[in-house]
């Protein structure tokens, strides 16, 4: 359905063969064919959960448009814009999403805020997040090209409730970042706290 998608709101300024060019020259083939995978699962995600297919396109499309920029640019981003300079104790992992929303402003001329939230926060989670921003978390997480321990299960929780979805990768996430001594990003925390009490019985 995705190649057939016309985009035909006002959420950016390009049709979406013009937008999966501009992706296809920022990024590797493997990153690529990710991308194109996660706006199929996020298509997928949000029909069946009420959401603007348009935006999970877009949003799909673009969680990863930074992702294999070198640091200067992020670097340069966080200093241009003032952003908070926390961002500059971690890195790729967190800027390509905080910080490349920013990017993605900048140059896809991509404003619609529910959009770059979206992209924001698909790596980190939020402590609030719209059902776009919780459509992206998850479809980024369990595309069908994903294979880690786990990741049928979380596939089986987000069909049957996508909240619980944002639940079970959070808690397997700051599971995995502390087992293998990685930074946390605080937000990463704030979403844990928000979000896995509330569903522990259906992630179990």
């Amino acid at each position: 359905m995705s190649k057939e998608l016309v985009y035909q709101q006002n959420y950016i300024p390009m049709t979406r063969d013009e937008l999966v060019g501009r992706l296809k020259k920022a990024l590797k083939d493997k990153r690529f064919r990710h991308v194109l995978r996660v706006e199929q699962t996020a298509i997928d995600l949000a029909r069946k959960n009420n959401v603007d297919i348009e935006k999970a396109s877009i949003a799909g499309l673009c969680h990863d448009y930074a992702k294999q920029r070198p640091d200067s640019d992020f670097i340069a981003e966080i200093k241009k814009k003032g952003l908070d300079p926390l961002l500059l104790d971690y890195g790729n992992a967190i800027w390509h999403g905080v910080v490349g929303a920013e990017l993605i402003k900048d140059e896809l001329g991509i404003w619609d805020e529910d959009i770059l939230n979206a992209v924001r926060h698909h790596t980190t989670g939020a402590p609030v997040m719209t059902k776009l921003e919780q459509v992206i978390y998850m479809a980024d997480y369990i595309e069908p090209g994903r294979d880690f321990a786990g990741v049928n299960k979380a596939r089986i929780i987000t069909a049957a409730n996508l909240q619980a979805g944002v639940a079970y990768q959070t808690k397997h996430t700051l599971a995995y970042l502390i087992a293998n001594d990685k930074p946390v990003y605080p937000k990463t925390i704030d979403t844990y706290n928000a979000w896995v009490p509330q569903y522990e019985g259906e992630i179990d």
